[in-house]
């Protein structure tokens, strides 16, 4: 299969690296010059030469939707990842895409997630608290953290956008949002314009109360989610791979870094959509952090 690649920072690397390990013809397309046996400078120009079956979307977030608008005009009607989140605005699509595009929210291939999210199938949840920090310069050792997309707002960064993973799995696990409280923005001395701290209190269709903290700050990184049932208590820990049940160990995982991406590419590859965020689940999460963002402005609850 042929697979073209848009955009060639940390992340684009990665998903060319996977889908070369996986058989496919990889061709990317990036504006610099690139160290690719097969890089081309834009769409039209991949298209002229290797018309590619997927296309996975891995530039800038405020670059996406332009990126699949384009896909569209070159009448591209393979499947299409685009890396999360879907923009860095609410947006709408050309319809004829709408189909088979997914938005890479590759913690929904978790077996740890997936493993608390079988056993909450027929729990009646009555309170759910999320975590997720990690200290900003450390995520991209390589890179100064203030060059990067993370640091700026107009460029899709700040921690609600960055780490919308629990956005987007907290709704998978507990059905969509209907209200949303929030605090956040830039509080610390991390040299950034974009939010590095989001605190957020809202509602679900299975549970009434959620609440999930983000930071661009933890120096240990913690990422966690603890669900209280009528008849248990679940904790899950996404660092130590661990799963309890009521204070007892039930679970462990020894994930590598690389398998939830690898996993959400065979999934596409094999045409077994089921598990994939779709653009109306990717545009719900947009709505949230929208919602979230116009709470910590004007300090009310937002309702969808």
């Amino acid at each position: 299969m042929n697979v073209s690649v848009v955009g060639y920072g940390s992340i684009g690397k990665r998903h060319a690296r996977l889908l070369d390990d996986l058989g496919c013809r990889v061709s990317v397309v990036s504006r610099r010059d690139v160290d690719h046996p097969s890089s081309y400078p834009t769409l039209d120009k991949v298209f002229e030469d290797a018309r590619p079956d997927y296309v996975v979307v891995a530039n800038r977030t405020s670059e996406h939707v332009d990126t699949l608008k384009e896909l569209a005009r070159l009448g591209f009607e393979g499947p299409t990842l685009v890396e999360k989140p879907l923009s860095n605005t609410t947006v709408s699509l050309p319809a004829r895409i709408l189909e088979k595009t997914f938005v890479a929210y590759n913690f929904r291939f978790h077996p740890l997630l997936n493993d608390l999210r079988i056993r909450l199938e027929r729990e009646e949840i009555v309170s759910v608290d999320g975590y997720a920090g990690e200290f900003l310069p450390r995520w991209r050792p390589e890179r100064d953290y203030r060059e990067t997309y993370s640091a700026h707002s107009k460029q899709g960064g700040g921690v609600i956008r960055d780490l919308s993973h629990e956005l987007d799995y907290l709704n998978w696990l507990l059905g969509g949002w209907s209200q949303v409280a929030a605090l956040g923005g830039q509080f610390s001395q991390l040299q950034i314009d974009s939010d590095d701290v989001f605190i957020l209190l809202f509602e679900t269709e299975r549970c009434p109360a959620v609440t999930l903290h983000l930071n661009y700050l933890d120096r240990g990184p913690h990422r966690s989610i603890r669900v209280n049932t009528t008849d248990h208590t679940l904790e899950a820990d996404f660092i130590d791979g661990t799963l309890a049940v009521d204070g007892t160990l039930v679970s462990e995982y020894e994930l590598e870094r690389d398998e939830t991406y690898r996993a959400e590419h065979e999934a596409i590859l094999n045409e077994e959509y089921d598990r994939l965020c779709t653009v109306e689940e990717a545009l719900d999460v947009l709505d949230l952090i929208e919602a979230a963002e116009k709470s910590a402005t004007n300090h009310t609850f937002v309702e969808t």
